[in-house]
């Protein structure tokens, strides 16, 4: 059973490595937030944030792709926390 703070958004470069979420929402003006879009960060998808440490960009696993973003631009999707 989920609790209120399980069921939390936060910023995806926020996301522990290895800790997995949803997106929730996409942000960003038309033309980024479709790009977003076109790379996989689609609202309900399910979006696994890769051991990198603090460096940038970023590794993200999005449906089956890897997926690497510069942390001003992960901070366009909101994720779920699973």
């Amino acid at each position: 059973m989920k609790t209120q703070t399980d069921c939390r958004s936060v910023p995806l470069p926020a996301l522990e490595p290895a800790r997995c979420g949803r997106v929730a929402a996409v942000s960003g003006a038309e033309g980024f937030r479709r790009r977003l879009l076109e790379l996989g960060f689609v609202p309900g998808t399910r979006v696994e944030r890769l051991a990198g440490g603090l460096r940038e960009p970023a590794s993200n696993r999005v449906r089956g792709a890897i997926v690497a973003l510069r942390r001003t631009d992960a901070a366009h999707v909101s994720v779920e926390l699973e």
